[in-house]
């Protein structure tokens, strides 16, 4: 055992994730087996197994999830010692000082579903700003209820003020004007990261990197971005909400986009779902009953191929919605793209 002091913060931690090499797998592996862990079931790991207060999955990607209370004392009590040989937890901006040093993350939420706008968030942090957005519970929005996101929203908010998040909320009508013109999400959400990076960089300059989920081509970004955004250094990675800034922006994205929803369900006098569930279509059918196909261009995005099921059961075709609602996605794939995203966003209906 090798002396360490352990940093803790004020939230004791109740899930630690890392990658393991093939070589630390086989350590943890033959620990598991020997110890007095329970083993569990649990898809597409390696091992899992329960300890007295906390639940160890190894999973085949070589992925470590550790969750419970006891995650800490696991963590530096038996994982740091006996398999990574280092401290770690405590000591994340030591050995990836990267992840907190000044930037932004870019996120977007709405783009899987049928209803509402897509929004897309813009969010700045540093060293003392990542500290404080882990301890107020910042991560993933999909791995949050609305509830969390909608208070943790609330408490990032506060934290950032005005001036070190921006949003940019494309609604139902502008999504369908952008799209007849598009005909490609992945360029459409190109363009509102775009803005989101420029809108913040008036207020936060000096920030010199911007990181962002991998949905396509990072020069679709980079030609939507102008003057002052094409000084900026421009990552895109696959799931890149395990950084801080990544994360604060889908959270405050989300809750934009949930927001937004309450704001329609209040004005049409109907529950609005997520998704593009049979719910989903149940409601669009109910307001195309109710205001008529129109309805559905303030309302819906309706590239979904949602949009000619719900007007075929009215008796309609999307020639009720002009030249704004006639664009349909041009493949299975790019809607396929949106509706993985909206079953990947808990708690939204799966399609």
């Amino acid at each position: 055992m090798y002396g360490l002091v352990i940093l803790r913060g004020m939230t004791p931690r109740m899930s630690y994730s890392c990658k393991l090499t093939p070589a630390q797998r086989e350590k943890l592996v033959a620990l598991l087996s020997s110890g007095n862990y329970r083993p569990v079931s649990v898809p597409h790991t390696d091992i899992a197994v329960e300890g007295a207060d906390c639940r160890v999955n190894l999973y085949t990607s070589g992925k470590l999830l550790i969750q419970g209370k006891g995650t800490e004392d696991f963590v530096v009590f038996v994982l740091e010692p006996n398999v990574l040989m280092q401290a770690t937890l405590g000591y994340e901006e030591v050995l990836n000082p990267e992840a907190t040093a000044p930037h932004m993350g870019i996120d977007e939420s709405g783009k899987g579903d049928f209803f509402g706008p897509l929004v897309v968030s813009a969010a700045y942090t540093d060293p003392v700003l990542s500290k404080t957005m882990q301890q107020i519970g910042v991560k993933d929005c999909k791995k949050l209820s609305d509830k969390q996101v909608f208070a943790i929203g609330a408490k990032l908010r506060d934290l950032l003020g005005r001036n070190r998040y921006s949003l940019v909320a494309i609604g139902p009508e502008t999504y369908n004007r952008l799209y007849a013109k598009i005909r490609n999400v992945n360029r459409l959400l190109a363009w509102a990261h775009a803005r989101a990076i420029e809108n913040l960089l008036n207020t936060v300059p000096s920030c010199p990197r911007a990181v962002a989920d991998q949905f396509g081509a990072t020069h679709q970004i980079e030609r939507a971005l102008m003057q002052k955004g094409r000084a900026i250094v421009l990552e895109q990675h696959h799931k890149a909400e395990s950084d801080i800034a990544v994360a604060a922006a889908s959270v405050l994205a989300r809750e934009g986009f949930l927001y937004a929803l309450q704001r329609m369900s209040k004005e049409y006098d109907l529950a609005v779902p997520k998704g593009a569930s049979d719910a989903v279509r149940q409601t669009a059918g109910e307001l195309v009953r109710r205001h008529g196909p129109a309805i559905l261009l303030k309302a819906a995005k309706c590239h979904f191929r949602t949009t000619d099921l719900v007007l075929a059961a009215a008796g309609s075709s999307r020639a009720a919605l002009g030249p704004e609602g006639a664009a349909i996605s041009r493949s299975a794939g790019e809607e396929g793209g949106a509706v993985a995203a909206a079953k990947n966003r808990r708690p939204v209906a799966q399609a």
